[in-house]
């Protein structure tokens, strides 16, 4: 009788609890991790440990992901070079990611590839994107940046007229991209400034059988190695620059510019110049530096900002070109991360100041200017 009576004062007891409302609801699914932007590099020819162009890219891909960790980045790399090929390796990835970096001017052929895949967001550096006709075009899912590297090139000419020695300079570029060509073409503005104002006498050294050839074929001069990724070709020709009496030998090729760098260590009373990135501990060889400073092209930061964007929802597609006037293009200063004097130091700043307010505009590939006739000079 008495468990017959406990078994109906449970079952009233469940019964009140429903009609009260006061049983336990059940706990509510957790919600997903908010899901992070999937990135990916694309490189061509040298990869994103390149310690120069590529790895400035990834450098500020990488800034991003340090605020937002549960972002994503995949580096890939296409090893020739070849236009055709670097459009079809992002083409193999395009629909695995939200965001895609691609490092160079071979990749201006991707405005159709985005097209096709407004989802994505691309980043697009060193070259606008071009239509199946080679036309300048611009995409709303492509941020492209390009920069005044003669602007950045123009100071390392400076540098290097000021603190040559035997008097003879050289630029060691990689490939005649109109990016590399500004470079070299600024270099020379820069030598050719400093000659008129700062009272040096320095010859721009160029070998005819390293003469570059730029996009539209015209041959631009230079000394080029005919590749980003070739140290065993940039040893070579900076050997053959030394073997004409080069005691600063900048180099601006990527990764073939360590061969450049292996050359002056093993040399002595030899120097060069960084490009794009600090490029100061790669010089370092016992108790010396080869490295007098670096030139900047400010693309981590660049890259960064419009990740940034793309995470908000702000992202605004477009071609920009970004120079001094954003602090996109500069030279390294902070003490301890150069060798310049403090006379080179102060005609640098006072130059980077006419270059900020346009009283110097530097040569560049298809600036309508050349080294030997530009405003300021």
């Amino acid at each position: 009788m008495k468990k017959l009576l406990a078994l109906v004062l449970a079952g009233a007891m469940a019964l009140s609890m429903v009609a009260c409302g006061g049983s336990e609801p059940a706990p509510a699914p957790e919600a997903d991790a908010p899901a992070g932007l999937k990135i990916a590099i694309v490189s061509s020819p040298s990869g994103v440990d390149d310690g120069n162009f590529n790895e400035t890219n990834y450098n500020g891909i990488l800034a991003f992901i340090e605020e937002h960790p549960e972002a994503t980045v995949t580096p890939v790399r296409e090893e020739t070079g070849d236009v055709a090929a670097a459009i079809q390796a992002v083409a193999d990835i395009v629909a695995d990611y939200d965001a895609i970096v691609c490092c160079g001017f071979q990749f201006a052929g991707i405005a159709t590839l985005a097209e096709e895949n407004p989802d994505v967001k691309f980043i697009l550096v060193d070259t606008f994107p071009s239509d199946a006709n080679g036309a300048e075009v611009a995409v709303d899912n492509i941020y492209a940046m390009t920069f005044r590297e003669q602007e950045s090139g123009f100071l390392q000419g400076v540098a290097a007229a000021m603190h040559t020695a035997t008097g003879k300079v050289a630029m060691i570029n990689g490939i005649a991209y109109p990016s590399n060509v500004n470079y070299q073409y600024g270099f020379e503005s820069g030598v050719n400034y400093a000659n008129k104002y700062f009272g040096t006498s320095a010859e721009v050294v160029e070998l005819a059988a390293y003469a570059g050839t730029d996009v539209t074929g015209a041959n631009v001069g230079g000394n080029y190695v005919g590749n980003f990724s070739d140290e065993a070709g940039g040893k070579v020709l900076a050997e053959a620059l030394m073997g004409e009496g080069c005691d600063i030998i900048v180099q601006a090729c990527g990764a073939s510019g360590n061969g450049v760098l292996t050359a002056l260590k093993e040399a002595e009373g030899v120097y060069s110049m960084g490009s794009d990135v600090d490029q100061f501990d790669d010089g370092v060889t016992g108790d010396r530096n080869v490295i007098l400073t670096s030139a900047l092209k400010v693309m981590d930061k660049n890259v960064k900002e419009q990740l940034e964007k793309i995470n908000d929802g702000t992202f605004v597609g477009g071609n920009y070109l970004l120079g001094a006037d954003t602090d996109s293009t500069g030279y390294v200063s902070a003490e301890g991360r150069h060798q310049l004097t403090e006379e080179t130091m102060a005609n640098l700043d006072a130059a980077f100041a006419k270059i900020k307010s346009g009283e110097i505009v530097p040569a560049a590939n298809f600036n309508g200017y050349t080294p030997d006739a530009f405003p300021g000079l």
